[in-house]
Parts: C-alpha cells; sequence; structure tokens
C-alpha cells in the first residue's frame, strides 16, 4: 500500500546565500496588523525582509542548479502567524504549546494540496544574516536548496533590532476535486489495463462506495465496517494516496485479471490524525 505522507524538518537555525529569480513578493497581510511605516513601533511585520530573503534563497537555488521557490499567499500568512507566535515567545519554536503542527498550519492557511512540507525558523539582526546563517547549518540548507520544493512562505516579525523569521516550505501537487481523483483513478487503471494487453474496465457507479470512502477518513483507518462489508461482495482495494494517478501495488492482481469487466470508484480527498495536510481516502471495487 502506497501511503502518502509530509514530511516535517523541524530545524531551528538562522539563514545564508546567493542569486534570484523574479518572484512576486506577499502583499497582503492580516487587517489586524499596520502596514510598515518609518517610526512604527515593533513588532510589525516586514514584508521587505521577507522578499529579500525569498530573493536571497532562488539565488542560492539557482546557483545549486534546483528551480526557483513561489510564494504563496496561504503559505506566507501561516509563517507570519508562526513568526508572531516566537516573537511573543521570544523564542524559536515550531509548535508551541496549543499551536497545531506545520501541515496543520499549511493546510489551514492554504487550499493547496502539499504532499511534502518542511520549515526553517530563524533569530537574526537581519535578513541577509539570517539567511548566512541558515546555509552555513546543513539540515537548514537542505530545505533551502531542497529540488521537491516548489512554493514556499516567509514572514518575518521585527521587534527593535531582532527579526524573527518563519520559512515555510512545500512541494505542491494537483488539486482534484472527487469526481476529478475519481476519473484520474479509472484513467489510470485503463492504463495499467492496456499495457496488460487487457480491455479496458467499465465504469460502475457506487454512490455508497464514496461515503464509504469519505467514512474511512473520519475513522482515519482504512478497516471501516462499510469497507469490510462491500469486501465480502465484491473484490476491493482500499488505501490512501496523495497522488491520483498512480495506482498501489496491492491493486495490481484486480487490474491485471482477465475475469474482471467493470470498476467502481470512490475518492475523498479529507484530513485526518494520520494525515493532518490531507489525502485522498480511496476505494475501487471490481466485478
Amino acid at each position: 500500500m502506497r501511503r502518502a505522507l509530509i514530511t516535517v524538518a523541524l530545524l531551528l537555525g538562522i539563514p545564508s546565500a546567493a542569486q534570484q529569480a523574479k518572484i512576486k513578493p506577499a502583499s497582503s497581510r492580516p487587517a489586524d496588523r499596520p502596514p510598515i511605516s518609518a517610526g512604527q513601533p515593533s513588532p510589525y511585520y516586514d514584508p521587505q525582509a521577507e522578499l529579500q530573503l525569498l530573493q536571497l534563497a532562488n539565488q542560492a537555488r539557482v546557483k545549486a542548479g534546483v528551480p526557483p521557490l513561489q510564494f504563496d499567499e496561504g503559505l506566507v500568512q501561516a509563517a507570519r502567524v508562526h513568526a508572531q507566535a516566537m516573537a511573543e515567545q521570544q523564542q524559536l519554536s515550531h509548535q508551541f504549546e496549543g499551536e497545531p503542527s506545520l501541515p496543520r498550519r499549511l493546510s489551514a492557511a492554504s487550499p493547496l494540496h502539499l504532499d511534502h512540507a518542511g520549515e526553517n525558523v530563524a533569530l537574526n539582526r537581519s535578513a541577509d544574516g539570517a539567511h548566512q546563517s541558515l546555509m552555513h547549518s546543513p539540515p537548514h540548507r537542505e530545505n533551502l536548496l531542497d529540488a521537491s520544493y516548489n512554493i514556499a512562505g516567509f514572514g518575518v516579525i521585527r521587534e527593535g533590532d531582532r527579526l524573527y523569521v518563519v520559512q515555510d516550505f512545500g512541494h505542491s501537487v494537483i488539486a482534484y476535486s472527487a469526481d476529478q481523483a475519481e476519473d484520474t483513478i479509472l484513467r489510470a487503471v485503463n492504463r495499467a489495463r492496456a499495457e496488460a494487453h487487457l480491455p479496458g474496465l467499465a465504469r460502475q457507479s457506487d454512490a455508497p462506495l464514496h461515503d464509504a470512502a469519505c467514512g474511512m477518513a473520519k475513522e482515519d483507518r482504512l478497516g471501516t465496517r462499510a469497507m469490510h462489508d462491500l469486501a465480502q461482495r465484491y473484490s476491493l482495494v482500499s488505501y490512501t494516496n496523495m497522488h491520483p494517478e498512480t495506482l498501489p501495488a496491492g491493486a495490481t492482481r484486480f487490474v491485471q485479471d482477465r475475469r474482471m469487466t467493470h470498476v467502481s470508484v470512490g475518492a475523498c480527498f479529507a484530513e485526518s490524525g494520520t494525515y493532518p495536510g490531507g489525502v485522498y481516502w480511496v476505494g475501487l471495487l471490481f466485478y
């Protein structure tokens, strides 16, 4: 069974290094925060420092031969909220008591589907100093130069002469609706059938299967009573996956079974305790 997991890099540090790509700066800010201006009392958000850190990160990525990061407004807001929490606590942390985990923070702030995420946090007197420090720390440098990340959100709170920095990274994948996910899975099934020189399977509508898929998410497990009941009547495969176009190995024997003529697909994207950032819960019935 292929399980899609979000990897969270829990790393403390302070950033570093080199080259760029043209990126749109984050311009939005919470309504309760005044815009940055000369003489403004601290703490306040520093969008210029956020953009500078993104430019420095992308310079380093270009130099390392990896694609630049694109700012996502949702991740920016998630990073800013956490940076504010660090400023209030006057310490660096990836999760304070009562605060959601990184995957939950990112999923709550952005509609994007992320199959991989990480975070750097830092305290320094300047954006350049923070970047240089992080680049000289192997685990933080790894996050900054990770080629699998394609989006990011950086949050900076300026308090006096100190900058509290949060860098949230993610790999955004296609966000399918339930219907789109089910169609994609069906195509994957029939593609595998064609590769095995077998005729495609006709799709059989099965509304209870979709409900059963969502029921797995609610119970946070594959072996629900509803799925068990369906398995008594049909050949059933249930699994979780962030990539509907990829079938689990457990489906192969049914997909390649010459006796099968129909398939029903149920897919439901939902969060759970095991998957705080969300995952597709899928049920396949073969006839």
